[in-house]
């Protein structure tokens, strides 16, 4: 067999497995629909396991007493109340919903100006050659603060930059995209991804029994250190495994796409965004840090870091965006400001959707003690066969991003994982913040080889400008080196945060409490 033969033999053999994981997750339902078919799953399993007489005892640490609790039924007359009379209720309070819609306004402001969209243009384009690869990789990573301005201005854009130098476009490609979506997770600011899962986890605690609330910066220290971790990694794969894969372009060569370049009103408006921002900061500096700062209560800023932080991150975004938009020319009055925002707004329409089912179902587990009692069920099994501490870890963390290659949404994932594991997990020692954390991570690595990620046929779309042969094949066999490294370094990275017992982030560690 000729070597070409057997490479068509590969190839079609790797189209088979991908067409494979594209036909299975295309036939799964939406969303919305697993959350409406998981709710009337926990409808019918209450009343078996109320009728079976299910229950679990547990040590409960809030009142140092041993809990027996026991099923309960949402097919009985008052189930049905419940289910009825709470559902607006269940909606209105559910935790990311609120959080993520704040920090969106300013987001949509700092996006509908430009500011993003200029400021990822200059970081790339004013960067030495041979730095190009790390930048256009923190670039990436940086750029998921800011929702999808990185998939569609970053991504095309490193193409173009690698091939202004003379290198191959799909590689440029290739490392903007493993560092927007493979490295979703990681960034050195706290962006609306934080306080998303973060209030999920919270519903989860709650739906589990157990008391308290985690911070949007719960994962921040090791998400702040994962920022180099990963351009370093996705620079290493694209220079040493990707690029020389793809060898060298034959295409027609090009300097820069007009449309790339940082206008003069664009550097203007960088100018007063960048002078605003550091205005913004000493301010908040002011009103922080001293021991009697305003936003400080009784010397704490426990509030602050409670309910103040989403605002500030809205903040964060809409001072920048309104003074570039000012100096850029892009807001001529305040109907431009509200546009932005009430386009912003109009993105969340499938996400508000979907909020209504997912609360109903954790509420669901929640009022059904189904949570807790798969919790503590799931915790004593694992620790009957002795699979705990880092191994488990592990295995989650497999687990969580095999799902990922079939369920894209990252708070669908999370809402359906969740209320099991994050009860389970605490009751095998590990805090809802790491549980979280190690979701982050499966879900992150394999955002970039599966094909029903969101924006994965628009990357596929900008490849075919330089291979019309490109597919997604194509795309995902030049991302799985990017995929199988970011999950052995984060891997690895996470087992030395958690063998040195380091905190997560600002009073998050590892293990609970003994």
């Amino acid at each position: 067999m000729s070597t070409k033969a057997k490479s068509n033999k590969k190839q079609g053999l790797f189209n088979k497995f991908l067409n494979g994981i594209e036909n299975v997750g295309n036939k799964l339902p939406h969303p919305v629909t697993i959350f409406i078919i998981f709710a009337l799953a926990v409808i019918v399993i209450s009343e078996i396991a109320y009728r079976s007489g299910i229950t679990v005892s547990f040590y409960d640490a809030k009142y140092k007493t041993e809990k027996t609790i026991e099923a309960v039924s949402l097919m009985s007359a008052e189930g049905l109340r419940y289910m009825i009379n709470t559902a607006t209720e269940n909606f209105t309070s559910f935790a990311p919903l609120g959080t993520v819609l704040v920090a969106m306004l300013g987001v949509g402001v700092a996006e509908g100006t430009g500011l993003i969209s200029a400021a990822l243009k200059k970081l790339v384009l004013s960067t030495p050659k041979k730095l190009i690869t790390a930048v256009v990789v923190f670039a990436g990573v940086m750029s998921n603060i800011a929702s999808d301005a990185g998939y569609v201005v970053l991504v095309p854009l490193g193409a173009i930059v690698f091939l202004s130098f003379k290198r191959h476009p799909l590689a440029g490609l290739a490392a903007a995209f493993a560092g927007v979506s493979g490295g979703f997770s990681a960034n050195l600011l706290v962006g609306t991804l934080d306080p998303l899962l973060t209030g999920i986890t919270n519903e989860a605690m709650a739906a589990g029994g157990m008391t308290g609330t985690i911070l949007p910066t719960s994962n921040y220290y090791f998400m702040f250190v994962s920022t180099f971790l990963i351009t370093i990694l996705g620079t290493w794969v694209t220079e040493k495994i990707v690029e020389p894969r793809l060898g060298e372009y034959k295409g027609i060569t090009q300097d820069t796409d007009d449309s790339m370049e940082v206008t003069n009103e664009e550097k203007k408006g960088l100018l007063f965004a960048g002078l605003s921002m550091i205005a913004f900061v000493g301010i908040m500096a002011y009103l922080t840090v001293p021991e009697n700062a305003l936003l400080r209560v009784d010397g704490s800023l426990d509030a602050f870091t409670h309910d103040g932080l989403v605002p500030t991150i809205m903040l964060f975004f809409l001072i920048p965006g309104l003074a570039f938009g000012m100096g850029a020319g892009t807001i001529k009055n305040d109907k431009h400001v509200v546009k932005f925002m009430s386009k912003s707004m109009s993105t969340m329409g499938g996400y508000l959707v979907l909020s209504f089912f997912a609360a109903q179902f954790i509420k669901y587990f929640s009022y059904t003690n189904l949570g807790t009692i798969l919790a503590v069920s799931g915790a004593d099994f694992l620790k009957s066969i002795g699979f705990t501490g880092f191994p488990l870890i592990i295995a989650f963390i497999l687990v969580a991003g095999c799902i990922n290659l079939f369920i894209g949404s990252a708070s669908a994932k999370w809402g359906i994982m969740a209320p099991v594991f994050v009860p389970m997990m605490a009751k095998l020692g590990f805090t809802p913040e790491f549980t979280q954390l190690a979701y982050r991570l499966g879900d992150s690595t394999t955002n970039i080889i599966s094909p029903l990620m969101s924006y994965f046929a628009v990357i596929v779309v900008f490849a075919q400008k330089y291979d019309e042969d490109s597919g997604i094949g194509t795309l995902i066999s030049t991302m799985v080196p990017y995929s199988i490294v970011f999950l052995l370094g984060w891997t690895i990275l996470l087992a030395v945060w958690y063998f040195l017992g380091a905190p997560i982030g600002p009073d998050a560690f590892i293990k609970m409490p003994m």
